[in-house]
């Protein structure tokens, strides 16, 4: 019996990944497509989906490293006789101000210089030092240069809490950026990566010449695992695992080719024995996107009914935060439809999969409810929705609520908006793991929210009026497209206590 090869958890160097018998997906083909088909490239994907692997990958075929590139599939379609040098740029954290950019971005060209022995003379002007130091490794090695850039945009994102310093950050890599157009006639390819994708008038203004691959069909697979790989490469990891439970979990990030992984789940599921977890989500804290969420008083039902276009996914305006882009091209949020309407493509969004969703939804909560009560009160949910024991549910929702923060309040006011309620019914209900509808399209209008489990439907409807509360429901009979157990709810809330006013409810019969 063969032996599994090891798993390349926290591998970011091809080299690595190959000489120390890690388990490599090939995607030298994409990679030899790309290197073909373009020399100014832009890829946007969200952390830890295998970015910097492959910008490595490209380092080494540049590099003309055959021998590691043995039995993958530029080993026999790669022209080894010709290598290029590399100027490799990365960013690490800690970048504050444009004098820690500025300084970051000359400790990176002095690491180049020294792999590619050439020197700089413009020591005080970190974009002239760039531009000439492409100018003297072409002359040096009487070949064009290959530009790679990893997660470009790291010192603007890192500032977001702080719009006018991440501005300054911009315009700064801005002009730096435009010295690779400056220098075209010595540059082979150039390749950036990051996760967000910032108007070309902003960042790129000087780089206009770079095409952007995110969303092109024929590259949606340039990064993580597809279902093929799971059933072929991984399916020798995964002996006993339910493959559909597998991808509700972890599959459906999607950009216009397979539905993907992102290559940090897998790899911690297999390592961790098969155990669900929210291995990605925890890599990173929402903290930004939650308080712009509340700051923005944004219905969260929402999320499952956005409907975008292509221009409002792809920029990334520091001066006008959009909600939806920066829960796309963070990864949040995924595209689940494409329409074309009057010559324009119409996206439709959702989260990807089960770990984003209810870590997303839980992490709110977090943020706004005593943690300590939060547990209890998802499980007595749980158990209520599964055995049909409606009646109990007004005195739990009435402990959650009050188990919110008065702090939370008076720093972001959320209680006074209407959706902030179902907002927080609806993350609770998000977190149970049960099937969620928001704003339930029927034949004679839409539900707030409706909520099934085995045979049971609960479909809810909120008011911060004196209205009725079921008076709607009854009205447009929106429980008639339903069958089995359907109970209808209605709740009153009241701004001023922060809590029910009125609660009732109703079990309907239907005909099967």
């Amino acid at each position: 019996m063969n032996k599994l090869k090891k798993l390349p958890i926290g591998k970011q160097t091809f080299k690595d990944v190959i000489d120390e018998g890690n388990l490599y997906i090939d995607k030298t083909q994409i990679a030899l497509n790309l290197i073909a088909n373009f020399k100014y490239v832009f890829l946007a994907r969200p952390r830890r989906f295998g970015k910097s692997l492959f910008l490595d990958t490209l380092k080494e075929l540049f590099e003309g490293n055959q021998p590691l590139f043995k039995g993958l599939y530029a080993d026999k379609n790669y022209s080894w006789d010709q290598s290029y040098p590399v100027i490799h740029i990365s960013f690490s954290g800690g970048i504050h101000n444009k004098d820690d950019l500025t300084a970051e971005l000359f400790s990176i060209l002095d690491d180049n210089k020294q792999r590619l022995q050439v020197t700089c003379q413009s020591a005080n002007n970190i974009n002239l030092c760039f531009k000439e130091l492409i100018a003297n490794i072409y002359n040096k090695y009487q070949q064009k240069v290959v530009i790679l850039i990893d997660e470009y945009d790291k010192p603007i994102l890192d500032n977001l809490n702080n719009i006018s310093q991440a501005l300054i950050i911009r315009d700064a890599l801005r002009d730096f950026y435009t010295k690779i157009k400056d220098a075209d006639r010595y540059i082979k390819f150039a390749f950036l990566t990051g996760v967000s994708q910032f108007s070309k008038v902003s960042i790129f203004s000087g780089l206009n010449n770079l095409e952007d691959i995110t969303l092109n069909p024929q590259y949606g697979s340039i990064c993580g695992y597809t279902q093929q790989d799971i059933e072929s490469q991984f399916i020798a990891y995964l002996k006993g695992v339910d493959l559909e439970k597998l991808k509700a979990w972890y599959n459906g990030y999607n950009f216009l080719g397979d539905k993907m992984y992102n290559p940090f789940d897998i790899l911690l599921f297999i390592k961790n024995q098969h155990r669900y977890e929210n291995y990605w989500f925890e890599t990173g804290t929402p903290t930004f996107l939650v308080n712009l969420i509340q700051q923005k008083k944004y219905f969260l039902p929402h999320f499952k009914q956005i409907v975008v276009e292509q221009n409002i996914i792809n920029s990334f305006d520091i001066k006008n935060l959009a909600i939806e882009t920066i829960m796309f091209q963070a990864g949040y949020l995924t595209i689940k439809t494409v329409q074309q309407k009057r010559n324009r493509l119409i996206y439709r969004l959702d989260f990807p999969n089960l770990e984003v969703k209810q870590s997303f939804h839980d992490y709110l909560l977090n943020s706004w409810v005593n943690t300590t009560q939060k547990n209890t009160i998802a499980d007595d949910l749980y158990d209520l929705f599964e055995s049909g024991q409606i009646e109990q549910l007004e005195p739990i929702i009435k402990r959650l609520f009050a188990s919110i923060a008065y702090t939370n309040h008076i720093k972001n006011n959320i209680a006074e908006y209407e959706g902030f309620y179902a907002s927080v019914l609806y993350a609770y209900f998000a977190t149970l793991g049960l099937t969620i509808i928001a704003e339930d399209i029927t034949s004679q209008g839409r539900v707030d929210l409706t909520l099934q489990t085995g045979n049971k439907t609960y479909i809810f409807e909120f008011k911060v009026t004196d209205e009725a509360p079921l008076k709607q429901i009854k009205e447009k009979r929106y429980f008639q497209k339903y069958s089995g157990e359907v109970y209808i709810v209605g709740i009153n809330f009241d701004r001023n206590e922060r809590n029910i006013k009125q609660f009732v409810w109703e079990k309907i019969a239907v005909a099967d």
